[in-house]
């Protein structure tokens, strides 16, 4: 950091009137909002990482349900396969079963010993016939469950399959609408584009990146008329969006600051640049403050440690809002 040498009553006059602007016990409460929406932002990835899950678990469900499907389907096919061949047994059963009735009838009046045997060959016939009646009704009872289980397995797995498409296009018509804004961003913000300033989406969020260059001189946390009209566009852009979370982010480089006023070090300055520039975009716009927070990063989330200009930067995280996505899954568990 660059300091400037001014006469001793200067300096005690700035030092006086910074300690006035941000007394000690708004810049802690600032820390601790900081610390809040950094522990938000947090339980926001891990929520957005349980839904990446709990669609990835419904996909895996259907598969499950289809390799299922398959195997009761094939076991129904050897079902209705060993029926109708239990069906021919009985019937040329049934057949002999009359034959020897018939036999019986005419050897009634022959020597005993033959109708004896004859009478033993019909019982035998006769219980293996009982058997064979026994096996088809319990196949016939093991086929009509089977075709329960498949019905039911069928049902399931198109519950599972509606389920699946829902999220899948809930989570498109988010994206759709988190890229509409991304590019409603770019557009309003193209003069501004390769003087400091990017704009990514990364994890369902956009990130409006603006070098330190482009809003503030050094060591300050005072934003630049150049710096200002970036921050109206893009609160202009912002104010008609109803259903998104707008976390401004601080970021500092690794240089140590040595005072004994605000800012004091890197934590004080990227939470006094984000609260500026919430300011700005607050009072340039019709954005609610409920949906707008400022958070100081300090250097501890570097995004080019051999640069130290991009990191020293303001970051505008856009978080759309997943109120729908949550009570779908809270409502189908």
């Amino acid at each position: 950091m660059k300091y400037y040498k001014r006469p001793l009553l200067a300096l005690a006059a700035l030092t006086f009137l910074m300690v006035s602007c941000v007394p000690a016990r708004q810049f802690e409460e600032m820390k601790a909002k900081a610390a809040q929406h950094e522990q938000e932002n947090r339980d926001l990835k891990a929520r957005f990482k349980t839904i990446d899950t709990e669609l990835n678990e419904c996909q895996a469900e259907v598969e499950r349900l289809e390799k299922r499907k398959k195997t009761i389907e094939k076991d129904l096919d050897v079902c209705e396969t060993s029926l109708g061949a239990m069906i021919l047994k009985y019937d040329k059963l049934n057949e002999i079963n009359n034959e020897l009735l018939r036999k019986l009838e005419m050897l009634q009046a022959g020597n005993e010993s033959e109708n004896q045997k004859l009478s033993s060959e019909l019982q035998m016939l006769q219980l293996t016939l009982q058997r064979k009646e026994d096996e088809l009704r319990r196949l016939e009872r093991e086929l009509e469950d089977k075709k329960k289980n498949l019905d039911q397995l069928s049902s399931d797995l198109v519950a599972r399959e509606k389920r699946v498409k829902e999220l899948e296009a809930l989570i498109e018509q988010k994206d759709a609408k988190v890229r509409s804004l991304q590019e409603k961003v770019k557009n309003a913000l193209t003069a501004f584009q390769g003087k400091g300033l990017e704009i990514e989406m990364k994890n369902g969020k956009i990130y409006v990146k603006m070098e330190a260059r482009l809003l503030f001189a050094s060591g300050s946390a005072k934003v630049g008329s150049e710096g200002k009209k970036a921050l109206i566009k893009l609160s202009k852009v912002l104010e008609s969006q109803t259903d998104i979370e707008i976390v401004v982010e601080g970021h500092t480089d690794t240089d140590k600051i040595r005072s004994s006023s605000y800012p004091r070090d890197n934590w004080d300055l990227s939470v006094l640049r984000a609260t500026s520039v919430v300011n700005i975009m607050l009072d340039n716009s019709t954005i609610s403050p409920q949906t707008i927070s400022a958070a100081g990063k300090s250097e501890f989330v570097p995004v080019d440690p051999a640069d130290k200009s991009k990191n020293r930067r303001i970051e505008v995280v856009l978080i759309p809002s997943l109120d729908e996505l949550y009570q779908m899954l809270d409502n189908n568990p």
